[in-house]
């Protein structure tokens, strides 16, 4: 009986590092810097936002800036608290399971 070796159709890509996940540069070393940036992006429109509602209360600002710098605060935090969840159940997924 003879054995033919396998040919892959496509190229192999370079070697993985082990000692990484998923090797440098990859989705894992770009995840906390990203979510590091969109929390600091969600402080800032916050503090937008009550600067807005500051200088409404004080005469300065119109309604209409300080609904929207409110919104727009709303929504980064909306989207900020789905990717906290999102990380915390892939995590706890990874954790539950048996190797």
């Amino acid at each position: 009986m003879t054995v033919t070796p396998f040919s892959p159709d496509a190229p192999l890509g370079a070697p993985r590092d082990l000692d990484s996940p998923i090797g440098e540069g990859g989705a894992a070393a770009a995840f906390g810097p990203a979510l590091a940036r969109a929390l600091d992006n969600a402080g800032a429109a916050l503090s937008r936002a009550d600067g807005a509602e500051r200088a409404f209360i004080g005469g300065h600002g119109g309604l209409q800036e300080m609904v929207v710098e409110r919104a727009q605060a709303d929504v980064l935090l909306t989207i900020a608290g789905a990717a906290a969840s999102r990380s915390l159940q892939t995590l706890s997924t990874i954790l539950g399971m048996q190797i």
